[in-house]
């Protein structure tokens, strides 16, 4: 994975809120045996509901920072969810954390960490300075610093630091592991727990 410091994008939005990942990616498409061809896929049946639906808009063309409601990503577990947003050409998530409702659920946040998809959660007061632009308005964000840049404006906001720095550095889980390929090889020279005796 690339890593992820400062990107400028077009914003594409979607402020509904318990979006689940069914949505996002329709349990029928899962049967697939690869890990790409989901980008075309993005809220598929959505996208046939609605035909004034925001992808579809102009205004998304070429859109790279989504940004939604509340508790975005909620229900099943599915990774094919972080692959269809990311395939579909989006670097970035901005959700809305209420007091009774984060941005994302617990696995869809894990993941995005995991595939690099950078979530960002906002309270509503902050939320509704990115939600209220026009969609395919451009606007910056900078991890390292941890701000959204929009009209010169700087909007804070957090980000544990393990997903930062993992983010940062364009590491997964894999990736992660073999920082400490030299040390986990130093222990397995040296354990014999389960050996047989000899």
């Amino acid at each position: 994975m690339s890593g992820f410091t400062v990107a400028n994008g077009k914003i594409a939005n979607y402020p509904q809120d318990q979006v689940d990942t069914d949505r996002i990616i329709p349990a029928r498409f899962l049967t697939m045996v690869t890990k790409t061809g989901y980008g075309d896929l993005l809220f598929a049946d959505a996208r046939k509901q609605d035909d004034n639906f925001f992808l579809d808009q102009p205004s998304a063309a070429g859109a790279s920072i989504l940004v939604v409601g509340t508790n975005f990503g909620c229900g099943s577990s599915r990774e094919h969810a972080v692959w269809a947003i990311q395939q579909a050409g989006f670097i970035a998530v901005i959700a809305r954390s209420d007091d009774d409702s984060p941005g994302y659920s617990d696995i869809f946040r894990q993941n995005s960490a995991n595939c690099g998809l950078l979530l960002i959660d906002l309270p509503a007061d902050l939320h509704s300075k990115i939600n209220n632009l026009p969609q395919g308005t451009d606007i910056t964000i900078d991890l390292p610093r941890q701000v959204v840049i929009s009209n010169g404006e700087e909007i804070p906001f957090e980000i544990n630091a393990a997903t930062k720095d993992q983010l940062v550095k364009g590491l997964d889980l894999v990736g992660t592991t073999l920082i400490h390929e030299d040390d986990i090889a130093d222990f397995e020279s040296k354990w014999n727990s389960f050996a047989p005796a000899k």
